[in-house]
């Protein structure tokens, strides 16, 4: 079982997700773990439309999971970055999940009450800005010819393993 983490917990970052699957998937996985708190940002999609409206394309992936988990929605990259330095401010330790010089094997980050995992778009990875402000690039190591996973297959792998360390 998996325990809950105090006051602070374990938040996300999705940085320019192209896919509302993938984004529906990594809200269910994160409902899955009790994941304090998901940032949405830039293209991003959400659970709700222009209009406020719930959307269905999303809930069907998430399986409600976008009822459970608190969220936010956050636009330009200036309010994106803005939000992760008052993090650091509030103690909060940056992870970046991403294939960059200097990352480490994400079996050996050690995740305190506080963190923040960053996970970018599918094609591009994490915006540079962001990059810039991870305390720790974690990577999970490729054993075939494919040269990443699904980005909410990633995010799976990491958090189940960060979690049952914790």
């Amino acid at each position: 079982m998996t325990k809950r983490m105090s006051k602070g917990g374990i938040y996300l970052l999705l940085d320019n997700i192209r896919s509302v699957h993938n984004a529906g998937s990594i809200f269910r996985t994160a409902e899955t773990l009790s994941i304090s708190k998901i940032y949405c940002a830039g293209t991003t999609p959400v659970p709700i439309d222009r209009f406020n409206r719930k959307r269905k394309d999303f809930a069907k992936v998430s399986l409600g999971a976008e009822e459970m988990v608190s969220w936010e929605y956050l636009g330009e990259m200036k309010e994106i970055v803005k939000m992760v330095k008052k993090l650091k401010e509030d103690g909060f330790t940056i992870i970046a999940l991403e294939q960059a010089r200097g990352s480490v094997d994400y079996k050996k980050v050690k995740v305190k009450n506080k963190t923040l995992v960053i996970l970018g778009n599918e094609v591009d990875g994490i915006s540079p800005a962001l990059l810039n402000l991870a305390d720790t690039i974690a990577e999970i190591p490729i054993q075939g010819k494919k040269e990443s996973l699904n980005v909410s297959v990633a995010a799976g792998v990491f958090l189940y393993r960060i979690i049952d360390r914790g």
